[in-house]
């Protein structure tokens, strides 16, 4: 049985890729300094195949034990300070987790055998489309406007290009879209999430710049494209990149409402003007489904239509609550 290290494996990301870890046949042990709580593990602690440490990335000592007694296959980095609020609410900390953490975990990846390597990194490396009626590719030129992707691009290029390449290590970074849709630990402060959110209330949602586009995917998707490289052959994945995602998916925040609108046409939104945005960008994903076969699940009006559930029949009783959000929330 393969077993793979999941860091952040409590959260947004992590919670989804987990449960889909262990119920594919996978060992699992999950880092985790339970930031945001650990409700999102409840549904599989116990399970045979899983374990779990209460670790933060940055305690070099107990992640450095961790790695040299865990006999993993894999890795799959995604604790991170998520987002550009986050990262410029306290850069200091980013930087110590983001970067230097990532470092060390990679130097643990390799000096104990674990062979392969995936790292959550992010569409927001590309920054403003050059050409606007164009689609950027993994090719493309990374133009990072945030520290939070400022820092993804750093440690995307060490892994990528600048540690020497050998046939028993592989490593791959996954650049995620936009993330939105239903999780163990869910959040309310993403696009998708948070406009439905507000307009199922009957708030009305004031939009600042809805001409820029973003690609957006579910989470659950992120997790099928990380099963992806898993299961893909060395050749394909081993100091590669892959935009994941789907190119149909690509929204302006207008369109966004205006799906919104379809499931809720009494909705009331208002719109602020906003000729500039530092983040402007159309995403092609033809190279994830042509070499790995990867196609999405679900789509944006999905979500939605999630979302608006969870809402109306108070699964979730407030989702106000500041446990839905990475940075201070007032309702």
């Amino acid at each position: 049985m393969e077993k793979i290290i999941v860091t952040g494996g409590a959260g947004y990301v992590g919670s989804v890729l987990v449960s889909r870890l262990l119920h594919e046949g996978y060992s699992v042990l999950c880092l985790d300094n339970l930031r945001y709580g650990g409700e999102s593990l409840m549904g599989i602690w116990g399970h045979p195949n899983f374990d779990f440490r209460k670790c933060d990335i940055t305690d070099f000592a107990t992640v450095s034990t961790i790695m040299k007694t865990s006999r993993a296959n894999a890795l799959v980095h995604l604790a991170a300070i998520v987002g550009d609020p986050a990262c410029k609410s306290d850069p200091e900390l980013a930087t110590k987790t983001n970067w230097d953490a990532s470092m060390h975990l990679l130097k643990m990846a390799m000096d104990n055998g674990i062979s392969r390597f995936i790292f959550a990194s992010t569409c927001s490396n590309y920054g403003k489309m050059a050409d606007p009626d164009s689609l950027v590719t993994e090719e493309s030129l990374l133009a990072p406007v945030s520290l939070y992707a400022e820092l993804k691009v750093k440690f995307e290029n060490v892994l990528l290009n600048e540690i020497p390449k050998n046939d028993e290590f592989s490593p791959t970074s996954l650049r995620f879209s936009t993330v939105y849709g239903m999780s163990p630990r869910m959040r309310f402060d993403l696009t998708v999430n948070e406009f439905t959110k507000d307009l199922t209330l009957g708030k009305e949602l004031v939009v600042f710049g809805e001409k820029f586009w973003r690609p957006y995917c579910h989470v659950s998707d992120f997790s099928r494209a990380i099963l992806a490289v898993l299961r893909a052959s060395r050749e394909i994945v081993a100091y590669n990149v892959f935009n994941v995602g789907d190119t149909g998916e690509n929204y302006t925040k207008e369109m966004i409402v205006n799906e919104i609108l379809k499931q809720i046409p009494d909705a009331r939104v208002k719109y602020v003007q906003k000729n500039e945005d530092p983040r402007d960008y159309r995403v092609d994903f033809s190279k994830i489904k042509q070499s790995l076969g990867f196609t999405i699940g679900r789509t944006v009006p999905d979500g939605i239509r999630e979302i608006k559930e969870l809402i109306q029949l108070k699964v979730i009783e407030n989702p106000e609550d500041q446990r839905y959000y990475n940075i201070p929330h007032y309702a």
